[in-house]
């Protein structure tokens, strides 16, 4: 195996081993989701919003874990490409000297093989560059905004049916049906309407 190859295969396991991890962080995601769901359920809001930002970072260390995961597949390619480069000028100095050979023959049934030969070559060369050319992506970093938790927080409890507490102006917004006060007027109003 050559340092070209040995350099590709290992690219190779660092993407998977990256996209394992990022597979592991989406499922601390999920339990943080759930631990958030509980706390609300208990009327513990302080607590709860320490584990939307928990699940806010484990969504972003789960994409830039997949970005980089991806990144270095887009370097694997480039890899792959100069490997099979390498592989096809090798073929391609056995299918010149085969040529060369048929021509002086001319034994067309000889020409036609070492020609197939040939374009299998370029077609294997057109994958590998293809495939290159379709790999790409970029990181960054992002951080848990505060509003990023509320909705996180606001969603759990829309799901589950809980309210909010007044502490979480951006989150009570979602509340629906009438408050206590809108509530009596309503009453108040269908009671002059019947009478």
């Amino acid at each position: 195996m050559s340092g070209l190859e040995k350099a590709l295969f290992q690219l190779k396991f660092t993407a998977k081993s990256l996209n394992r991890q990022a597979a592991k962080a989406g499922k601390e995601e999920t339990a943080e989701k759930a631990k958030i769901k509980k706390a609300m359920q208990q009327g513990n809001n302080d607590i709860a919003k320490l584990y939307a930002q928990n699940a806010i970072r484990k969504q972003n260390e789960r994409l830039n874990l997949l970005r980089l995961a991806s990144r270095i597949d887009a370097v694997a390619s480039r890899v792959q490409t100069a490997v099979t480069m390498r592989q096809v000028s090798g073929s391609m100095a056995n299918v010149v000297k085969g040529m060369d050979a048929a021509m002086k023959t001319m034994n067309l049934e000889r020409i036609s093989v070492v020609m197939d030969k040939f374009e299998q070559q370029f077609e294997d060369l057109d994958v590998a560059v293809g495939y290159y050319e379709n790999a790409t992506s970029s990181a960054t970093a992002v951080g848990t905004p505060q509003e990023d938790v509320d909705r996180l927080m606001g969603k759990i409890a829309d799901e589950a049916g809980l309210e909010m507490e007044q502490d979480m102006p951006e989150a009570t917004k979602h509340k629906v049906g009438p408050t206590e006060q809108e509530e009596n007027g309503l009453n108040e109003r269908l009671r002059a309407l019947r009478g």
